[in-house]
Order: C-alpha cells, then sequence, then structure tokens
C-alpha cells in the first residue's frame, strides 16, 4: 500500500473530520473494505465477523426497502406538498358521494422529515461500517484475533457502556423532540390555516410570507406582534423581579433574628405550595369577576359605587395579573432565597454594623449582590418561564379583553397564549409556528447572553 505501514496509518488518525476519516479509510483500504463502501459488512464478512457483517448488510437492505417502499412517495412531492386533493364525488351507480383519495400535505411533510432524519442516522450507521471494516483489515495485517460478536457485546457493557446507555434516550430525544421542532420550523414557511385543512384543501410553501407578514407586509398582523411582544417583555421584568424582590423580603423578615415562630411562618407559606396553581388562579378569576365576591364585598362595604373591571378593563387586567402572580409567586421565592440566606457569613454583616452600615446599606452591598450571584441562573430560568407562563394570563383573564385592533388576540395575551389561540381556536398553524420561532429566539439569546455576562459565570470562583 504505496509503503505505508501499519503503525504510520494508525497515527494518521489523530484528529481527522468525518470526511477526512473516510478519504483515508478509501486510501489505505483494501478491495474488501473499498468494497464495503457499496455492501456494508462485506470487509467484516469477508474476515469472519460474520454477525456483525450480516447487521450491517440488513440494516442497509432494510433501509433501502423502506426508501424505495415507502419514504420516496412522500420525497418525491415535498416540493410541492402535494398536486392532487382528496375529491368527493356522486356516483350515479350507487346514488351516494365517493370519496377518491388524494395527497395529504401534512403526512408528506411529516414523513419526508422523518426520512431525512433516518437518512442522516444510516450516514452514520454507514461510517461505523467503514471504521469496523478498517478495524477489521488493519488486525488481520498485525497478525491480530479478530473480536467476536460476544466480546463487542461484552465491550458495549463495559467500555462503551455510556454510549448503550444513552442510545435509546436519544433516539426519544429525536423521536419527540428533534423531529418535531423541525416539522414546526417548516410549518412557518407554508400557508396551513384555516382556509388549508389536507386532504380536502391542500397547503403549501410560501417562503418568508408569514415572517414578512409580522414585521411589515400585514399592518394588522405586525401592529399585533409588536404590542404583544412589548407587553410579554413587560409582564415578563415585573412578574420576575417583584417575585424575586418580595420573596427575598419575606425571606428576610422570617429569618431575622428576634422573629418568633419562624418554623410557623415557613410552614404556611409550603401550604400555600401544596395547593395546585390552576386551582388558586381559577379560584381568582371568580373572585375578581365583574359581579363577583369581591366587588360584592367592596359595594356592600361602602368603598366603591360601581363594579371595579379588574378582568375586563385593559389597564385593570394587567396590573390584576401581575398582582395576582406576585401572591402565588412569593412562596417559591421564599422557600429558595432562605436557604441562601441562612449560608451568607454573619461575619460580614458584623463588620459593616461595626463600620456603621444601616440596614439598607447591608442589604444593597452584602444581601443583594450574594444573592444575584447564586441565584443568577434561577433568575434566567424564571425570566424565560414567565414569558412562557401560560397558566397565569390564560386561566384569570384568557387573553382578554378583546380589541378589533388585535390579530385574533387580547389585551392581556402574551405570544405563547396568542400562539395557542391561533393553533387550537383559529387553526392558524403556520403563523403560530412563525411566533414559535420567534419565542424561541427571544428566550435562547437572552438566556445565553445574560448568563454569559452575569457574575455567575464570568466570576465563577471570586466571590466570597
Amino acid at each position: 500500500m504505496s509503503g505505508i505501514t501499519v503503525e504510520q496509518r494508525g497515527k494518521s488518525r489523530n484528529r481527522e473530520g468525518g470526511l477526512q476519516e473516510i478519504a483515508r479509510i478509501w486510501r489505505q483500504g483494501d478491495a474488501a473494505t473499498r468494497t464495503s463502501f457499496l455492501v456494508m459488512g462485506f470487509g467484516c464478512l469477508k474476515r469472519k465477523q460474520y454477525i456483525k457483517g450480516l447487521l450491517f448488510l440488513a440494516a442497509q437492505v432494510l433501509f433501502l426497502l423502506y426508501m424505495a417502499g415507502f419514504a420516496w412517495p412522500y420525497l418525491s412531492k415535498v416540493n410541492t406538498l402535494g398536486t392532487e386533493a382528496m375529491r368527493r364525488e356522486w356516483s350515479e351507480a350507487r346514488q351516494i358521494f365517493v370519496r377518491t383519495p388524494g395527497d395529504n400535505s401534512m403526512l408528506i411533510l411529516l414523513f419526508s422529515v422523518m426520512s431525512l432524519l433516518l437518512a442522516i442516522a444510516f450516514i452514520m450507521l454507514w461510517r461505523a461500517n467503514l471504521r469496523a471494516c478498517y478495524k477489521a483489515q488493519v488486525n488481520e495485517e498485525k497478525g491480530l484475533k479478530q473480536p467476536g460478536f460476544m466480546e463487542d457485546v461484552k465491550t458495549l457493557l463495559d467500555e462503551k457502556y455510556h454510549v448503550s446507555l444513552l442510545t435509546l434516550p436519544s433516539l426519544m430525544v429525536v423521536a419527540f423532540t428533534v423531529l418535531p421542532i423541525i416539522f414546526m420550523i417548516l410549518i412557518a414557511f407554508t400557508n396551513f390555516d384555516a382556509d388549508h385543512q389536507p386532504p380536502g384543501k391542500l397547503f403549501g410553501w410560501v417562503g418568508l410570507q408569514n415572517f414578512t407578514d409580522v414585521f411589515w407586509s400585514d399592518p394588522l398582523k405586525a401592529g399585533t406582534f409588536g404590542k404583544i411582544l412589548g407587553w410579554t417583555m413587560v409582564w415578563a421584568v415585573f412578574a420576575t423581579f417583584t417575585n424575586y424582590l418580595f420573596g427575598m423580603i419575606v425571606a428576610l423578615m422570617i429569618n431575622k433574628k428576634g422573629v418568633r415562630l419562624k418554623k410557623m411562618w415557613r410552614t404556611i407559606f409550603v401550604i400555600t405550595i401544596a395547593v395546585p396553581q390552576f386551582v388558586s388562579l381559577m379560584l381568582m378569576s371568580q373572585i375578581l369577576h365583574d359581579q363577583g365576591p369581591l366587588n360584592m364585598l367592596l359595594k356592600k362595604w361602602g368603598f366603591i359605587s360601581q363594579n371595579i373591571p379588574f378582568l375586563t378593563n385593559a389597564t385593570y387586567a394587567r396590573i390584576t395579573v401581575i398582582i395576582v402572580n406576585i401572591w402565588v409567586g412569593i412562596p417559591y421565592t421564599m422557600l429558595i432565597t432562605s436557604g441562601i440566606l441562612m449560608n451568607i457569613p454573619a461575619d460580614l454583616y458584623e463588620s459593616a454594623s461595626i463600620d456603621g452600615a444601616s440596614p439598607a446599606r447591608m442589604f444593597f452591598s452584602i444581601t443583594l449582590p450574594y444573592m444575584l450571584f447564586v441565584t443568577t441562573p434561577y433568575l434566567i430560568t424564571a425570566f424565560v418561564g414567565n414569558i412562557n407562563n401560560f397558566n397565569v394570563i390564560f386561566l384569570l383573564t384568557k387573553g382578554g379583553p378583546l380589541v378589533t385592533d388585535y390579530y385574533q388576540a387580547g389585551k392581556t395575551d402574551l405570544l405563547v397564549t396568542w400562539l395557542y389561540k391561533l393553533t387550537v381556536d383559529k387553526q392558524n398553524y403556520s403563523l403560530a409556528s412563525t411566533i414559535g420561532i420567534f419565542v424561541f429566539l427571544i428566550c435562547a439569546s437572552l438566556s445565553l447572553v445574560v448568563y454569559n455576562l452575569s457574575g455567575s459565570s464570568r466570576k465563577e470562583e471570586e466571590f466570597q
């Protein structure tokens, strides 16, 4: 083989990419190894690794049968997502309407994505086949005994146990997370809505139309998106930092020296968490109704003469959902911050007190910086969670009050509740998918940027 020794071939494998490795195997491989490029497992079969070789060959045969018999009819139509819709025609002979089967855009897109993912998995298996056949060639040239199938199984249960353990979870992630995400992203480039419901009416590709509509082409959609995005960010800021600050203050009050019955106060807050949040929110929506108990009591006591529109006036509704969120969220923050507050070194406060620092000064110079340093990841998670906080908004106001200058949305709708309405109520899946992409981009970019700029990431070992 051009004067290249086995040892030199082994050294050339260090830090090479996938294509470089395949090219090297082709250059240095013998006839049996090169045949494995077309017939998987051939190199293993030639060197009496029969079970491994047959498994590779069986995988290739099954993949080719799948692609030819099942996947190709869908992949061949993915550029149009179907041309012939299902038809209902009157049959004179049978005196009934007969359905003539046609294409189904959703199935074409779904099975095409699934087939492409399977093709990627097959390429990875094909590369593993090349490695196995080349390794068998090298063992033969070195005069080493070829490992049997049971030895390979023992390796998977010992040296490569992590591979065996993670294979099934990885496949589940691909099937139930990656595949739906790719499918959802592709839906954003179609016109899949209430007027295009397969198999009766097919949907097709529209390019970037949904994205341009959200930004400038459609004034109603663009205006709705901009206003809801603004309210979503305002809500996320208030919902995150009010809970954080008030929860920290409650924890400070409970942990303060001299406060009696500390266990009782902590227990009271823990009990509130035991009640499912959706139950509390549905109860609050009834209490705050225009004709609800709160308005009736306030009228009876003479504090108001007219009902307060807690949930039906846009401004009142937005303030109300923030206040209710504080009520249901403070116990969680109080429990999280209590443990951290008890771990702040007491000598820091003693030194500050000797220097004449006031309680407010100690809070802003010691307590708050320490808390922010430790809880920045929690704050990021809470902020992203509030951007997607479906329960509080939907169970209290259902996104209302509705207005005519919003496209199928209300004044308290967040992007996630608007997405829900577009999907469940209006079947506007393409626009909902477009909004879902923006929600992901906002959450991902904010999480990465804020965390990388925070002290928790940049000064991990410095705060003492």
